[in-house]
């Protein structure tokens, strides 16, 4: 099989991988010989500080795999072309495509080829040929294959920037259903054996300078989201327990695409659920961000993230009890939890409010969206002149205004949009808002 075909049939293998993330490290070219350089800002689907769009090779060693999990396109029963690289062979397309500017870094994943060990020596091999042949710097993400040594884990991380054990269903009894040939505890120890490396290079690192570093980006997992009927509160509690234990970057979701015929998974015809997978996006950075718990967002009685109301929202509208607050006064730990007001926007109020006192007029200059802050916000110990206030009010603002018109009795569901359609036309700074989780 030529090169260009087993590419073909790899690459599109590593598509249900979730990968799209900023790389977390920067690591500058060398004067050594070596190639390449790393940059925190951004690899896949992101932008340089220079505004270069940045990419990486996103790719299987092989998609010939000895396990059955039904909700995968590789499993062992399903009747797709199968390809395999070499190690050299994947070194070379890499260090070829990075000098003719394709890319700048690799994901590498697999299937698992005779057992987990063997698999991930093929990687490390490949990985090796890239560190030490051709000197190459640039990043790399590896994904660890559960169930192989923990010697073996350790140099997959020594040769990657980044790497990472998929979780793939939030409970064990999913597992057991549609992945029988894994287990918890397979994905959950070299997972441990990660973190506890990660800390014990970081202070190697102290003592000895020129000590070689361990996946320096971190580790991260993936879910598959809607393949079982696993809820949101199971998973947005996994996450954190994750986050808490194993000091992970990222928890990515992945929204089940059907790709096979099996009575326990959706039908085929079934839609991707993307707005689910968009809450639990928006729930994650409310918890990696803000300074919320996971029962705070759900609980036993509610396990479903509301699909008209983002979590912030939903979480603000049903605590009417610690609203308004004064904006002059209110710690930031309270102002990261008004709707319209991020990350950034809190720590600007906090500055500002130093020097004088704010007007509402100010806010939007601070990066606020008022539209959405001002139901639960007062300046100066008043609110916004002539805003009424009454839970349906409340309620069809912070919706868009497709999701009204669903509500006032269209039957038929329009995409979701971030903006109100009878207002003016949005401007360059409502879509910085929207792309950087200014919520």
């Amino acid at each position: 099989m030529e090169l260009i075909e087993k590419l073909e049939i790899l690459g599109d293998s590593a598509k249900y991988d979730a990968a799209c993330t900023s790389s977390g490290v920067d690591r500058r070219g060398r004067n050594d010989g070596g190639i390449g350089n790393s940059y925190a800002c951004g690899i896949c689907h992101s932008f340089a500080a220079d505004g270069r769009c940045i990419s990486l090779l996103k790719v299987l060693m092989t998609n010939s795999c000895i396990y059955n999990c039904k909700y995968c396109i590789n499993r062992t029963d399903n009747d797709i072309p199968r390809a395999r690289f070499t190690p050299e062979e994947l070194a070379d397309i890499t260090i070829n495509f990075y000098r003719r500017n394709y890319i700048e870094g690799l994901f590498l994943s697999s299937a698992v080829i005779r057992n987990p060990d063997y698999t991930c020596e093929q990687m490390i091999e490949c990985l090796a040929l890239l560190r030490n042949k051709y000197r190459f710097n640039g990043y790399i993400h590896a994904k660890a294959i559960p169930g192989a040594d923990s010697e073996l884990i350790s140099r997959l991380g020594m040769y990657a920037d980044r790497i990472s054990v998929n979780i793939e269903l939030p409970s064990q009894q999913s597992l057991e259903r549609l992945a029988p040939d894994k287990s918890r505890s397979s994905i959950f120890l070299p997972m441990g054996h990660i973190t506890a490396k990660i800390q014990q290079n970081s202070t190697e690192i102290v003592k000895y300078r020129h000590a070689d570093k361990f996946a320096p980006a971190g580790q991260s997992t993936q879910m598959i989201i809607g393949a079982t009927e696993d809820t949101d509160y199971q998973i947005i509690r996994l996450s954190e327990a994750l986050y808490n234990k194993y000091s992970l970057k990222r928890v990515f979701f992945s929204a089940y695409v059907p790709v096979g015929d099996s009575r326990v998974l959706p039908d085929e015809n079934t839609p991707p659920p993307l707005l689910r997978e968009h809450r639990l996006y928006q729930a994650d950075w409310l918890l990696r961000f803000y300074g919320y718990r996971a029962d705070e967002l759900l609980d036993e009685k509610h396990q479903s993230f509301d699909p008209l109301l983002d979590p912030k929202c939903n979480w603000a509208v049903n605590h009417p009890e610690l609203f308004p607050v004064e904006i002059n006064k209110a710690p930031y730990e309270t102002l990261l939890r008004v709707p319209g007001i991020g990350v950034k926007s809190a720590n600007r109020i906090c500055t500002a409010r130093r020097e004088a006192k704010l007007r509402f007029e100010d806010l939007k200059k601070l990066g606020v969206v008022v539209k959405r802050a001002q139901y639960f916000i007062t300046c100066m110990g008043r609110q916004q002149q002539g805003l009424i206030i009454t839970e349906a009010a409340v309620m069809r603002q912070l919706m868009s205004a497709s999701t009204v018109r669903k509500l006032d009795g269209m039957q038929s569901m329009e995409q979701l949009s971030f903006f109100d359609e009878k207002s003016a036309a949005p401007t360059l700074e409502d879509y910085r808002k929207c792309l950087t989780g200014q919520m």
